[in-house]
């Protein structure tokens, strides 16, 4: 079965065109995985993969590029090989769920404070220009205007060392990190200007639109194992978005009828009631191949206390 695409129908998964194999084997064993300890068969991976009409050829290729990449391990000379998830993966598939399951949970303890980001570079260095503003937007920068770049908080420590790692060998290049406030943060000229809110506000919106529907089948007890592997997948591929996209601004700062606490309601309802579904379902297909299954496949939740790390998993 194909997870659903964002802007299609939760309720009919074969028709929608889903993630690369490689994405979605990283979103299954950040979900349902939990231990280092655990051998997995290849034919596992298969198996897991073939729910979302994953050929066994690309199952195992996104398997090898995961291997490569240093997420996954061989363990042992066995054929077939038997592989395990590392230690280092297991910490960060933790913490991104805290991250994911956690966000929007509670608005930002707000002190006024921004970082800002300032540099300036020779013409012909459009290589590196284009760097930083890569990784301005990958550390959740914007634009507020020419060079001048914005975050809320007071956290500088990623941006200046990556601006150093990025610039300090480039000739005329030219860089500041800055603690800034702003007299009218909310004004056309502030820097809420710098941010696309009707277009996020828009986003959630069409989350909520999208998987209403599916709620009600979960309150109904109408979605069987199957469906909830298919749908859980695809709610969590669709909220994870947010996070990265969300500036997390404080409500002053945010337009009236904000929808994130509806959607993030919505999600935690349809990832929380499907958990033990999807889970039953991943154990029933690996398990002709993995008869240890029952015993590593786990699944997490959203714990009732924000600050606490995910229910669930080997803990």
């Amino acid at each position: 079965m194909s997870p659903p695409d964002p802007a299609g129908d939760a309720g009919d998964p074969r028709s929608q065109a889903g993630p690369n194999p490689q994405h979605l084997l990283r979103t299954l064993l950040g979900e349902y995985l939990d231990s280092a300890e655990a051998d997995l068969p290849s034919a596992a991976v298969v198996a897991m993969l073939r729910e979302f009409d994953v050929s066994e050829s690309s199952a195992r290729a996104a398997l090898s590029r995961l291997t490569r990449r240093g997420l996954i391990a061989v363990r042992g000379s066995e054929r077939p090989p038997v592989y395990h998830l590392t230690s280092q993966t297991i910490a960060r598939h933790r913490s991104t769920m805290h991250r994911f399951l956690s966000f929007g949970a509670q608005p930002p303890q707000w002190t006024g404070d921004w970082v800002a980001v300032s540099f300036s570079l020779p013409e012909a260095r459009q290589a590196q220009r284009h760097g930083i503003r890569t990784m301005l937007g990958s550390l959740r920068f914007v634009r507020l205007y020419d060079g001048v770049w914005i975050r809320p908080g007071d956290d500088s420590g990623e941006a200046t060392r990556a601006l150093h790692e990025l610039l300090h060998t480039v000739r005329c290049a030219r860089w500041s990190v800055m603690h800034v406030r702003f007299d009218d943060e909310a004004g056309p000229h502030g820097p809420t200007a710098a941010y696309d809110l009707a277009g996020l506000a828009s986003a959630y919106r069409s989350f909520i639109d999208r998987y209403s529907d599916l709620r009600e089948r979960v309150r109904a007890g109408a979605v069987d194992a199957p469906r909830a592997l298919i749908a859980r997948t695809s709610v969590m591929d669709s909220w994870r978005r947010f996070p990265d996209t969300d500036p997390d601004l404080p409500e002053h700062l945010l337009p009236a009828r904000w929808p994130r606490p509806a959607a993030r309601e919505l999600f935690l309802e349809i990832h929380s009631a499907l958990g033990p579904l999807a889970e039953a379902r991943l154990v029933e297909v690996t398990a002709p191949y993995w008869p240890a299954a029952p015993s590593w496949i786990t699944h997490f939740r959203a714990a009732e206390d924000p600050a606490l790390p995910p229910a669930g998993g080997r803990d």
